[in-house]
């Protein structure tokens, strides 16, 4: 209902400002206003009746991806300067001269004083409060109890226009300020003969433009940084070839090995090995070969092993993952295209001797096989849906295993400072973060990457930054909260326990699983069975087993009779005695058949045993001959 109020004033008094004043409606006697029925006509009843409104703005969210702004480092060397033109600063006369010259002008000495008295309150400050004091340093964070979380810091792109993925990533040992990536295109026959072969060297701190450029003769699939010189990278080529880089010569490798002594497939694993001379690295390929090199001598290898099928076979596999632990500097162990594990020592004369032993679990090509680096007898596996953990004890299965994936897993990495958490990359985009001792059976963040399939990953020393390298180019570099990289009490013997129990439990059922086995094949075997004829010649074995009951019975009896004929004494009487025992005993002994009659009697009667039965009826005799 609307509410209108009409007022008139003459024509004058328009544009004057109007003077309200309270009016009262005429009422009843009492003060209340009576109803007017004739207003009920223009209401309408709404039964239930609901209104709504929103008291809070409307606001509106809007998105805009702005260009990004390149960044260039220029750099300027200052050595001297701010001398008059007159002067020579090679000529050192000249020079202590002007500097006396100013040394005695007043203003020069005015501007010191003045800077000595502000720098002299600077340094009582300092003294006498400590502005670096650091509170609380004896309380200890409770970093368990803190939620995990994983954060995008930076996207390095690849700067070729048709995507390449990135097959492999190495952290600078120098503090990882550096990363190396290797891109290549693996899928067969899908590369552009015009697309360029660079892999290139990022600084964390620029996304922008790579800090250098490597250029091998052939795509890169796999490199890795000499742990003991930053400045030395080596690489294995889509070719078979293996490749050194000193970046402070340039972009061009130094030397390459020759084609003919190298590989014969793309070499997909290169690791150093741990000697004195820091030179040595071992490769493998899906050739079915592992090749030593020393990069003093690139030319050829200097040994070389078979990646064999089985022991005693002399068949190949391709190799697809290689792991070195450099406390055990003859280990080292070997993934497969076949979904094997194969451990190996270089200690053994021949090829066969050399490999240890074999773990199978995958269904597909094992991309990576490292081990834990505070339990080293522990190492994870990944390959086809699973991630696997394996214990050198235990050979014909692994101890535990991660549940099959609806996306394929493709890489995966421990953390380098928690014992009990590792990463695994799927081929959905997404990064799985495991902590065993919070949850085995699930992860215990999933953090989405990109759109794109993850090939690999790499955690930094410090634990603080990963890298996760995708199909389309793209290295995502992820930060970690401090609950993921920093170790809670007693996390190393925490996960020891777990990994020894299961070890254990492994154990336990592997040992019922062999005795199960057994059993099956016994019951599956035929009796033997005894050929006529066979046996005449020897002697009864029931017969003989009958005799020597009997010669065993006759024996205590004779016994008994001495005994007791010693205890009533008299010189002849023990010897009659024993006769008349001997005598008694050989008419009581039943034979053979008797005995059998008396088991058969038994056992219809009672259901006793034959052993039983044959015991009470050889007994009796001599009880009542007693």
């Amino acid at each position: 209902m609307e509410i209108t109020s009409v007022y008139s004033k003459k024509r004058r008094e328009f544009g004057r400002q109007c003077k309200f004043s309270d009016y009262t409606p005429p009422a009843s006697k009492d003060g209340t206003i009576e109803p007017d029925p004739s207003l009920l006509d223009q209401y309408v009843f709404k039964n239930p009746c609901d209104a709504a409104c929103q008291s809070a703005p409307e606001m509106s969210e809007h998105e805009t991806n702005t260009e990004r702004f390149e960044t260039e480092s220029h750099g300027m060397s200052h050595v001297e300067g701010g001398w008059p033109k007159d002067i020579n600063i090679q000529e050192a006369e000249q020079t202590i001269r002007f500097r006396k010259k100013v040394e005695k002008d007043e203003v020069y000495m005015g501007v010191i004083q003045r800077l000595c008295n502000t720098m002299e309150h600077c340094i009582k400050q300092n003294n006498s409060i400590d502005i670096y004091e650091e509170y609380f340093d004896d309380v200890e964070d409770n970093v368990a109890s803190a939620m995990p979380e994983a954060k995008v810091v930076n996207i390095f792109r690849d700067q070729q226009k048709l995507s390449r993925s990135v097959a492999s990533m190495c952290w600078s040992p120098d503090g990882g300020s550096k990363l190396a990536a290797a891109y290549s295109i693996l899928d067969f026959q899908r590369g552009d003969p015009n697309i360029k072969l660079d892999s290139y060297i990022w600084d964390i701190s620029n996304p922008n433009r790579p800090d250098m450029s490597l250029k091998p003769s052939s795509p890169i699939v796999s490199l890795e940084y000499s742990p003991k010189d930053a400045h030395t990278v080596i690489a294995g080529l889509y070719n078979g070839q293996v490749a050194f880089w000193d970046l402070r010569k340039g972009s061009q490798p130094v030397d390459t090995s020759a084609i003919e002594h190298s590989h014969t497939d793309a070499v997909r694993r290169v690791v150093y090995l741990s000697a004195k001379s820091g030179s040595e690295f071992f490769s493998t390929s899906t050739d079915g070969r592992v090749l030593w090199w020393d990069i003093r001598k690139l030319s050829e290898p200097y040994e070389s092993l078979d990646i064999l099928a089985s022991k005693a076979g002399k068949e190949t596999i391709g190799g697809t993952a290689l792991e070195f632990e450099s406390t055990m500097p003859t280990k080292f162990m070997v993934g497969t295209e076949q979904g094997s594990i194969i451990t190996c020592n270089r200690k053994g004369k021949t090829p066969a001797d050399k490999i240890a032993g074999y773990f199978y679990g995958h269904y597909g090509p094992v991309y990576t096989v490292q081990r834990n680096p505070f339990v080293p007898k522990n190492f994870l596996s990944i390959g086809d849906w699973t991630c696997r953990m394996w214990s050198e004890d235990i050979k014909e299965t692994s101890i535990l295993w991660t549940r099959s994936d609806e996306s394929f897993l493709s890489d995966g990495c421990w953390s380098p400072t928690r014992p009990a958490v590792f990463f695994t990359a799927k081929q959905n985009g997404y990064l799985d973060t495991w902590d065993l001792l919070q949850n085995q059976a699930a992860p215990t963040l999933t953090t989405q990457i990109c759109n794109s399939a993850l090939t690999s990953v790499r955690v930094q020393d410090q634990g603080e930054l990963m890298v996760c390298g995708a199909k389309n180019g793209s290295i995502t570099l992820v930060e970690l909260s401090e609950s993921l990289r920093t170790a809670v009490n007693n996390e190393k013997s925490a996960f020891t326990a777990i990994m020894e129990r299961e070890t254990r439990r492994e154990k336990i059922l592997e040992g019922r699983q062999r005795e199960l086995k057994l059993k099956e094949k016994q019951a599956r075997a035929p009796p033997p069975e005894v050929e006529a004829g066979e046996g005449d010649g020897d002697e009864d074995p029931v017969a003989k087993a009958e005799a020597d009951f009997f010669h065993s019975m006759k024996s205590d009896l004779d016994d008994l009779r001495k005994r007791r004929a010693k205890r009533r004494g008299g010189g002849d009487k023990p010897e009659e005695a024993t006769s008349k025992t001997e005598t008694s005993t050989s008419l009581s002994a039943p034979t053979g058949d008797d005995v059998s009659q008396k088991i058969e009697a038994l056992a219809a009667k009672d259901g006793g045993g034959a052993e039983t039965s044959s015991e009470d009826s050889s007994a009796k005799p001599a009880a009542v001959d007693a």
